[in-house]
């Protein structure tokens, strides 16, 4: 009962903004150390597309999306084509630094971080809540860890989803405030308020068991950890570890998701940059399908390996520093209790 236990005790005495601290500071720092190797994944995923005049195409740095147009077409963005086929990770990060420039694998951060850090607040604060709610209830630790990550993750996503795309579309061309709020009041007479949340069926596909999965693995693993070293709590080293392998596993399966949902963005971004009339979009399965008939079913696992370099240090950074920053909110809350006695 002791093991079960202790997930609630991780998070008693600190308070929720504590916690949205912990966890802003390591979304920043996942955020800075990461995007790089997505961008490269990114790359990998959709060369098998070529891009033509105007087309976009999206990146994720572990936290949020970002959807770029290319140079070639008629805004200012940093993306080139490479004059090459990209061969491999190594290649990919030669080739970009080469021909756009070292700081290009970090071009977009500073408008991904304004959407990434509330939104991994939102998800890691209302983990810890939900967590430590539904774990007296529960005889299993984990089974509560696997629903709370895969319902915080749903409700994050949900709430993020519109700024998202009012992001994407700033991002896109130049826009007003005034030229924005029509672009959105258009858009909902048009389609209705569900426009808002375009491409949240596919996201939701991704994330959802990518978190439930990684909970659940993550407190599995810390557990094994501490019972193995004989330790109450976890150390920096146990979570970071722990961190990685469960993302590494979660990444995995998901990766199919990941690619429909690249392949989906791109294709939107198409039709935005061509303005083409609005078209209903491809359902998942039908994408699925089709990548399957144009590249074989391993063009649902491409970007594997740069996935899995990218997923496993952003999980065991995001993680170990949000429970190195919980530790030390909590050290500092019980002197400050102290010294009140």
């Amino acid at each position: 009962m002791k093991e079960q236990d202790e997930p609630v005790l991780a998070s008693t005495n600190i308070t929720p903004l504590q916690q949205i601290m912990a966890s802003s500071a390591g979304a920043l720092l996942t955020s800075l150390l990461v995007t790089p190797l997505d961008v490269v994944k990114i790359r990998l995923q959709a060369q098998s597309k070529p891009f033509t005049k105007g087309k976009c195409f999206v990146y994720c740095n572990g936290l949020m999306d970002h959807l770029c147009v290319c140079q070639n077409g008629n805004g200012k963005a940093w993306y080139k084509a490479p004059p090459g086929r990209i061969t491999g990770t190594v290649d990919a990060f030669v080739q970009i630094a080469r021909n756009e420039g070292v700081r290009s694998l970090w071009s977009g951060l500073p408008p991904t971080l304004v959407m990434a850090i509330p939104a991994t607040a939102i998800y890691f604060t209302c983990y810890d809540q939900l967590r430590d709610l539904l774990i007296p209830r529960m005889n299993n630790a984990e089974t509560a860890c696997l629903i709370a990550g895969a319902t915080a993750r749903l409700g994050s996503v949900t709430l993020i989803s519109p700024l998202e795309l009012i992001r994407t579309k700033m991002q896109f061309r130049p826009l007003s405030y005034r030229e924005l709020t029509q672009c959105i009041r258009t858009s909902v007479t048009n389609e209705g308020w569900l426009s808002l949340w375009k491409g949240w069926g596919p996201t939701v596909l991704r994330d959802v068991p990518f978190s439930a999965m990684y909970w659940y693995n993550y407190e599995l693993g810390k557990k094994w950890l501490c019972q193995r070293y004989n330790k109450l709590e976890p150390t920096f080293t146990m979570s970071f570890t722990a961190g990685a392998m469960s993302g590494s596993i979660a990444a995995l399966v998901t990766l199919p998701f990941d690619v429909v949902k690249t392949r989906r963005q791109v294709e939107l971004g198409e039709l935005e940059s061509l303005r083409n009339s609005p078209k209903r979009s491809s359902s998942t399965w039908k994408i699925m399908y089709r990548i399957i008939s144009e590249n074989g079913f391993q063009g649902l696992f491409a970007g594997l390996i740069p996935r899995l370099i990218k997923i496993a240090p952003a999980c065991a950074i995001m993680i170990s520093t949000y429970e190195f920053g919980k530790a030390f909110f909590r050290k500092l809350n019980n002197e400050r209790q102290l010294k009140a006695l």
